[in-house]
């Protein structure tokens, strides 16, 4: 049987992140995650259903939270479950809570800017100076054989060079 753990969700923060490093000097990050559903009453009527997510962020997902990220601020996670369970201290009873490692943290644009912004960048991104990777960051290596994933590679006769019919 085949297994899948895979979580994505768009959303805000709840608070700005915590970042605390293991013995070692890996940073780990704590993120409040708020993710919003629009729901009906049946009657044409609609609210808001939040769902409020703990998520935690290893190495320089970490470090960048806890640099360019603030309470309010929109952030894609995409990661796995996890089950974290512990025995209360004060009553003996076990406790258990459902969080989710992120994997990937890319920041969204603030809103804050509106229309006259700084061209839909979104704030600061760390990087090289030059821009980033967009404020994207995967804890995951980037695999440099084969084709872009998503993409095939293209073969014999399966691309056209024809520079004169680009439109713009």
């Amino acid at each position: 049987m085949a297994n899948l753990n895979k979580v994505m969700l768009i959303g805000n923060l709840t608070r700005d992140p915590e970042v605390r490093y293991t013995p070692k000097g890996t940073a780990v990050g704590d993120l409040g995650l708020a993710v919003n559903r629009r729901v009906s009453d049946g009657n044409g009527n609609w609210s808001d259903e939040t769902t409020f997510v703990d998520i935690t962020v290893w190495g320089t997902n970490a470090e960048n939270a806890q640099k360019f990220l603030t309470k309010g601020r929109g952030v894609f996670v995409e990661g796995r479950l996890q089950m974290d369970t512990w025995e209360d201290k004060q009553s003996g009873q076990k406790r258990s809570k459902l969080k989710v490692v992120a994997e990937v943290l890319q920041f969204l644009p603030d809103g804050k800017q509106g229309a006259g912004g700084s061209g839909g960048g979104g704030g600061p991104r760390p990087g090289n100076g030059e821009g980033g990777n967009g404020g994207s960051y995967s804890q995951q290596p980037r695999q440099s054989s084969g084709p872009p994933q998503g993409a095939s590679p293209a073969g014999s006769g399966e691309y056209h060079d024809e520079e004169d019919d680009i439109p713009f």
